[in-house]
């Protein structure tokens, strides 16, 4: 008897279901529809199951950018050491870093804090055993703010115990995690990410109201981008018989956002590289808000320009397009026009994406490329290769090319799906990736 598991990502614009069988870790079959957030995410989860004629005895695992995903704040002590290292720590955990503030908070700072609309603050400041005062003076202003969101707490851990109560004296919800830059030069990120995602699945998916059923939320395990970053992190390293990829660079192409992920091994100089005195993530990733298909596609245009990759002819053609797109995020182009100019789009999506988050960290060993998004997953072998083109061939762009990289496309959602069931099916999720990307 094999034993199932229905893997799904409730997104903003797509629900994306996975069956996948444990034993020989394999894909059975895999579907999409609409997500259905307007009603009750669960209308849309429904329909994936009874696409793939998914029996009630099957478990589901679920992860969520629906909602707009999950919004972080990070408040910190300096915005180049503190402040960039929580910001980093954020995105690692599958969050969308919506405001950063730097130093004491006062009445303005707090104000924009709360106009972002934030999820989650993360409160971050001072090594261990360095300077406190500014985390406990901007714990007492979060304790007299009308802000009412959980806050994790990853400063300076002598003052741990002082700020975690100042704030649970004042109502708030409040987890507290190891130092997230416990020495200058020293990032740790694991214990807030795990802090992060706690919060997020007990507090923040219940709190959109994306679904009146309960089992939505007892499904859920992550933030989709968590979910991912997990998956991809096991495509390197591998599990049991199934063999790691190595350095690996995954982009995906959204809506609202084209995120890129990357796990790679230090070498040589590299592995004494620091920025800003923050280490470099070597498994991190990062999110490009302003380059995304449909809501965003207004800013895929300028940032081409930015980066003169787009002459001004081309550009009116863009525009006209990618307002189009902004306008109504469901567009499906139907004829080779539209297709051609949603590649285009996508191609300077990836470009530009590559380019930022290249030059922060060397990729020249990286021996797989993965694509993902649905711009990929339903464009031919052709267009596939010109989305995914900038990743090896972007020679005037000023990052690391990877040297010999294959390129595969995630076209049935493995990633998250792998990343959905790596603490409980590591072997298995393994085998996933193995047989759909490796």
């Amino acid at each position: 008897m094999t034993r199932q598991v229905l893997c799904v990502d409730f997104g903003s614009t797509f629900t994306k279901a996975a069956l996948v069988d444990l034993d020989p870790g394999t894909l059975v079959s895999a579907t999409s529809c609409p997500t259905t957030a307007a009603t009750d995410v669960m209308d849309g989860y429904d329909e994936c199951r009874a696409a793939l004629g998914v029996t009630e005895s099957v478990p589901t695992l679920a992860c969520s950018s629906a909602g707009g995903g999950l919004r972080l704040a990070v408040v910190g002590y300096e915005r180049e050491i503190t402040a960039e290292a929580g910001s980093r720590v954020g995105l690692s955990a599958g969050a969308r870093v919506v405001h950063v503030a730097s130093g004491r908070l006062d009445g303005s700072s707090l104000r924009a804090l709360t106009d972002d609309r934030p999820d989650v603050v993360l409160l971050v400041g001072g090594t261990d055993g360095g300077n406190s005062e500014t985390l406990l003076h901007n714990a007492n202003r979060l304790s007299r703010s009308r802000l009412r969101v959980p806050v994790v707490v990853a400063g300076n851990v002598e003052a741990r115990d002082e700020v975690v109560g100042v704030l649970r004296a004042a109502g708030k919800h409040v987890v507290a995690a190891d130092n997230v830059l416990p020495e200058i030069g020293r990032l740790d990120p694991a214990p807030a990410r795990a802090a992060i995602r706690d919060v997020f699945i007990r507090h923040v998916i219940g709190g959109k109201k994306l679904s009146r059923r309960p089992e939505f939320v007892a499904m859920v395990r992550a933030a989709t981008p968590d979910a991912v970053l997990a998956g991809v992190e096991l495509l390197s390293d591998g599990a049991g018989d199934a063999a790691g990829a190595g350095d690996v660079l995954v982009i995906d192409v959204g809506g609202a956002t084209t995120d890129v992920y990357s796990v790679v091994v230090p070498r040589g100089e590299d592995a004494e590289l620091r920025r800003h005195a923050v280490e470099v993530l070597w498994r991190s990733r990062t999110v490009e808000g302003d380059l995304g298909m449909r809501w965003s596609a207004t800013g895929v245009v300028a940032a081409g320009r930015a980066e003169r990759l787009v002459d001004a002819a081309e550009a009116l053609v863009l525009d006209e397009a990618a307002r189009h797109r902004a306008s109504d995020p469901g567009y499906l182009p139907d004829d080779e026009v539209g297709r051609d100019l949603d590649t285009r789009l996508a191609e300077l999506a990836v470009t530009v994406a590559l380019r930022r988050h290249g030059r922060d960290k060397s990729l020249r060993e990286v021996g797989l490329v993965v694509g993902s998004g649905g711009v990929l997953r339903h464009s031919d072998v052709a267009r596939r290769e010109r989305i995914l083109r900038p990743a090896t061939q972007d020679l005037p762009g000023g990052w690391p090319l990877p040297a010999n990289a294959r390129v595969a496309v995630d076209a049935h959602y493995v990633l998250a799906a792998a990343g959905l069931l790596v603490a409980e099916h590591p072997v298995s999720a393994a085998r996933l990736l193995n047989t759909c990307l490796a």
